[in-house]
Formats: structure tokens, C-alpha cells, sequence
């Protein structure tokens, strides 16, 4: 994601002049972007871009608001942030990517991970988890299984899954298992691409994973 790609994508936003002044004026003063960034919404619109998968009209007009800040990049997306509602949160999360903040950011991946939003949850999990240590990533890997949110969200998935990922998903498998639940379908595909398919069917109630037939 670029910021050219956000702007590209805005192209039918209701409000254009409102949408460029605003950027000239977080420009030239930074602390206007409290006051701007909750007013997106109202003037932009939420509507998903057609041209942007995965992004609203509010997020990306709110990423490029925190892209154009000509400093204290982190400061600001942390402000902005705690102090938001969830879109805002949202918007937040999704620009740190474009952001030259480091691994600043982290405390509101950690945040948002915790939260039982599944919104949250995967704004948390694109491109900039990439700071998240192994652990933490892991972690919230599991969540997503537990709360429903689709493995598809989480960025650079199949390179950082792991032996130990594979083990925690063929541990919840049998516990799913045992109890007559069932995992989620990208979950059990993702074991497969592991090595660490499990059998899932009635006859693997025995609380341990079982290898799939060779």
C-alpha cells in the first residue's frame, strides 16, 4: 500500500474540496488533525472503494491525513488512536504501515489484539505486524481462530507461521475435537500447508491431534 494508491482510490469521494484542504492544512498545522480526523467520516463517507479491497473511504482519507503530518508521526497515531472510536481506531492501525514510525506502533497492535472487536482484531494483523514478535504473533494468530476472523487478514502469513503455530492450531483442533466442535475450514488448511493436518472427524475424540492419512 502507497500513499499515491489511498489517493488513487478516493477518486469518487463526496467531498474532494473538503478532502484537499484538509490535507493542506494538517500540512501546515499539524495539531488540526484532532480536530479534522473524527470529521472524516461525515464528510468523505465510510463506503468501501471498489478500486481499494479491504479499505473504506474514511480509513483511507484518514491514513493519508496521518501520512501528510510533516512530523511526530507516532506521537500523533497514538493520540489519535486512544482517543478514538472504532473506525478511527481502525484508520489507525491500517496507516501505520506508511508510517515512518518504527516499531512504535506496537503498544496499539497489543491493544487492538485484546480487544474482542474482529475489526480490530484484523486491522491489527496487516502489514505492519510484521513488528510483533514471534510470540505475540502467534498469539494473535490464535485469535483469530477463536473469534472467527479470517487467516486471509493476517499479512505474511504462510512465511512466518511456524512449528509451534502449527502445534497451538493442532492442540485447539483436538480440544475442538474432543468437545464436538469443529475448526475453522482456512485453519485446517493452514495445518496442511504445515505438515500438521489433523483428523478432525468423529473418530478423533481422543484429545490428541491425529495425523492425517499419508
Amino acid at each position: 500500500m502507497t500513499p499515491d494508491r489511498l489517493r488513487d482510490a478516493l477518486w469518487g469521494v463526496p467531498d474532494p474540496d473538503w478532502l484537499a484542504a484538509a490535507l493542506r492544512r494538517v500540512a501546515a498545522e499539524p495539531s488540526e488533525i484532532a480536530r479534522l480526523f473524527p470529521a472524516v467520516g461525515r464528510r468523505c463517507g465510510r463506503a468501501e472503494l471498489p478500486d481499494l479491497p479491504g479499505w473504506t473511504a474514511d480509513e483511507a482519507v484518514r491514513a493519508l491525513l496521518l501520512v501528510t503530518l510533516p512530523a511526530d508521526h507516532a506521537v500523533q497515531a497514538e493520540a489519535l488512536y486512544r482517543a478514538g472510536d472504532a473506525a478511527e481506531k481502525r484508520a489507525v492501525l491500517k496507516a501505520l504501515p506508511l508510517l515512518p514510525v518504527g516499531a512504535a506502533g506496537v503498544p496499539l497492535l497489543h491493544d487492538a489484539i485484546r480487544t474482542n472487536d474482529t475489526r480490530l482484531v484484523a486491522a491489527a494483523l496487516g502489514p505492519y505486524a510484521r513488528h510483533l514478535d514471534p510470540a505475540a504473533w502467534r498469539q494473535a494468530v490464535l485469535k483469530c481462530v477463536f473469534t472467527g476472523v479470517p487467516l486471509a487478514v493476517v499479512a505474511d502469513l504462510d512465511v512466518r507461521a511456524d512449528g509451534e503455530l502449527a502445534a497451538m492450531l493442532a492442540a485447539l483442533a483436538a480440544e475442538r475435537t474432543a468437545a464436538g466442535r469443529t475448526m475453522p475450514a482456512d485453519a485446517i488448511d493452514l495445518l496442511d500447508r504445515l505438515g500438521a493436518g489433523v483428523d478432525t472427524g468423529p473418530t478423533a475424540g481422543t484429545g490428541q491431534p491425529q495425523p492425517r492419512e499419508a
